[in-house]
C-alpha cells in the first residue's frame, strides 16, 4: 500500500498542489492525505485554511484532510522538530493516529529546511521526497544546510514558473531537477475557486492592492508598513485610478485601513478594503483576477505581482522594495530573493512610463535581468550551502556591479567573503588563494 502526503501551509501551497495533481505530477496511491499547518504567529486566532471558498472543490482530490497542528499540540508547528531520540516514537505514533499501518508513505512537502516540513521528514523517514514551491523564495537558494539524508530522498522540485527560463536555485545542490507546473493547471484551479468565490459588491477593473505580511514578518515595523500601503495609494493614484481596492494579506490584519481610505479620498479617489466575511476566510488574489480583471496589480514583493504579470497578463507595480532591501536581516533571510526579483523585473509604481509600457515578463529579458543576478545574492546569501556559485558570484559582481545592483548586496557581507566590490583589483589574488582564505576564515571565528 502506497499513501501519499500532501503538506500545506498556506491556500496558495493548496491551490498548487490541486493544481499538480490535476497535471499527473505524482503516480498513482492507495491512499492521499492533505495535512494542513497553520503557521501563523498565533493559529487560533487565524482563519482556518478549509474556510476558504473552494476549499470543498481542492478537497475532492485527497481521500483525507488532517491537521498538524493538532497532531503536536501544544506544540508551535513553525517552531517544532521532533528530538533524534523520539524520532522512532513520533512515527509509532503517527503511523497509529493516521491509519498509515505499514504503508509506503510518499510526502509532498515545502521549505524541507525549516518545520514543520523537516520534521515531517524527520519523522516518515526513508519514503521519497517532492518538494514543492508556491512562491518566488524557491528561486533562491537552500535556506540552511539540509541532513544528507533528507536531502538525497527529494526525487524533484515542483515549481509554477513564474520567470520563464530561470532555473530555481533551491536543492540544486543535491542535484535535484525542477519541474514547471504547466500554467493550465495553475489557471484551472484558479478558475474552480473564482466560480465558487461570492459575488464581489464593486464594479470591474479597479487597481488591486496587495496587502502584505511585512510588520508580522519582522520585516518593517507598523509604523513603516502602514507608510508602504500608503505610498502605494498615493502612486496609484497618480497613475490615474480612482477606483482602488486593497486586498489584506490573511494573516495580517490592517489597522491603518481607515488611514489609506482618508487618503485615497482626499486624493479624490475611492478606496475599498476586501471584507473576507464573518470567519476571515480568505480570498486568493488569483480569484480576482479572474473574477474582476484588475487594471493595475500593486504591491511589494508578493508573489501574486509575479502571478498577475505571468499568467493573467496584467499591468502591475511595485514599490518599497529599495527600502526593503535595505531593511533586510539577516542577509540569508529568504525573503531577499523575492525582493531582489520583484525589484529587478518590475516597474516601479512611480514610473508611469514603465508602468504604462510593460509588457509580461520574456524568457529573454528574465535571463537579462535576473540570471547572473540570483546567482551572485544566492552565493551570498548562502555560500556554505552553494560554494559552487563562487565563480558566477565574481564575474557578476565584477562586470555589473554599480549604482544600481548595489542595492542588492551589502559591503560587510561582500567583504566577509572576499568578493569584487570592496576588494582592490591589485588584491584580487587574495580573493583566490585557499590557504589566504582558510586564514581568513578563522581569524572571523575568533
Amino acid at each position: 500500500m502506497t499513501t501519499q502526503i500532501f503538506v500545506a501551509s498556506t491556500p496558495q501551497g493548496t491551490a498548487t498542489l490541486a493544481a499538480a495533481l490535476d497535471a499527473h505530477c505524482f503516480d498513482d496511491a492507495d491512499r492521499r492525505i492533505l495535512l494542513l499547518c497553520d503557521t501563523s504567529a498565533v493559529p487560533e486566532a487565524a482563519p482556518p485554511a478549509d474556510s476558504m471558498p473552494g476549499f470543498g472543490l481542492l478537497r475532492a482530490r485527497f481521500d483525507e484532510v488532517l491537521s498538524w497542528n493538532d497532531t503536536i499540540s501544544p506544540q508551535h508547528p513553525a517552531e517544532w522538530t521532533p528530538r533524534a531520540d523520539d524520532v522512532p516514537l513520533w512515527e509509532r505514533h503517527l503511523r497509529h493516529a493516521w491509519n498509515l499501518g505499514d504503508d509506503e508513505v510518499e510526502l509532498a512537502l515545502a521549505s524541507p529546511h525549516a518545520a514543520p516540513a523537516l520534521a515531517l521528514a524527520q519523522i516518515l523517514g526513508g519514503g521519497p521526497v517532492t518538494v514543492y514551491v508556491d512562491d518566488l523564495a524557491g528561486y533562491g537558494p537552500t535556506g540552511s544546510k539540509l541532513p544528507p539524508l533528507i536531502g538525497t530522498r527529494v526525487q524533484r522540485l515542483l515549481h509554477p514558473d513564474l520567470l520563464p527560463g530561470l532555473r530555481p536555485l533551491l536543492l540544486a545542490e543535491f542535484g535535484v531537477e525542477p519541474v514547471p507546473l504547466p500554467a493550465a493547471a495553475l489557471l484551472k484551479v484558479f478558475a474552480e475557486l473564482a466560480d465558487a468565490a461570492p459575488e464581489f459588491p464593486f464594479p470591474d477593473g479597479p487597481a488591486l492592492l496587495l496587502g502584505e505580511r511585512l510588520a508580522e514578518s519582522g520585516l518593517l515595523s507598523p509604523a513603516g508598513t502602514s507608510e508602504l500601503h500608503l505610498r502605494m495609494v498615493r502612486g496609484t493614484v497618480a497613475l490615474g485610478h480612482t477606483r482602488l481596492l486593497l486586498v489584506p494579506h490573511p494573516h495580517a490584519p490592517v489597522p491603518w485601513s481607515n488611514a489609506l481610505a482618508r487618503e485615497a479620498s482626499r486624493l479624490g479617489a475611492e478606496l475599498t478594503v476586501l471584507d473576507s466575511g464573518p470567519l476571515g476566510a480568505p480570498v486568493l488574489p488569483e480569484v480576482l483576477y479572474q473574477r474582476i480583471r484588475p487594471a493595475l496589480v500593486v504591491g511589494c514583493s508578493a508573489t501574486e505581482l509575479l502571478t498577475a504579470a505571468t499568467l493573467y497578463e496584467l499591468p502591475v507595480a511595485r514599490t518599497g522594495t529599495g527600502a526593503l532591501l535595505e531593511r533586510l536581516t539577516p542577509y540569508e533571510n529568504t525573503h531577499r530573493v523575492p525582493v531582489t526579483i520583484t525589484d529587478a523585473l518590475l516597474p516601479e509604481l512611480t514610473d508611469a512610463a514603465a508602468v504604462t509600457l510593460q509588457s509580461p515578463p520574456t524568457k529573454a529579458a528574465v535571463a537579462r535581468k535576473l540570471d547572473g543576478l540570483l546567482h551572485a545574492v544566492g552565493f551570498a546569501m548562502q555560500p556554505r550551502v552553494r560554494p559552487d556559485l563562487r565563480p558566477a558570484a565574481e564575474r557578476y559582481l565584477s562586470e555589473h556591479l554599480d549604482g544600481r545592483t548595489w542595492r542588492y548586496f551589502k559591503r560587510r557581507r561582500l567583504a566577509s567573503l572576499a568578493l569584487p566590490g570592496v576588494v582592490p583589483s591589485r588584491l584580487a589574488f587574495i580573493r583566490r588563494n585557499p590557504a589566504l582564505r582558510r586564514l581568513a576564515r578563522r581569524v572571523r571565528g575568533r
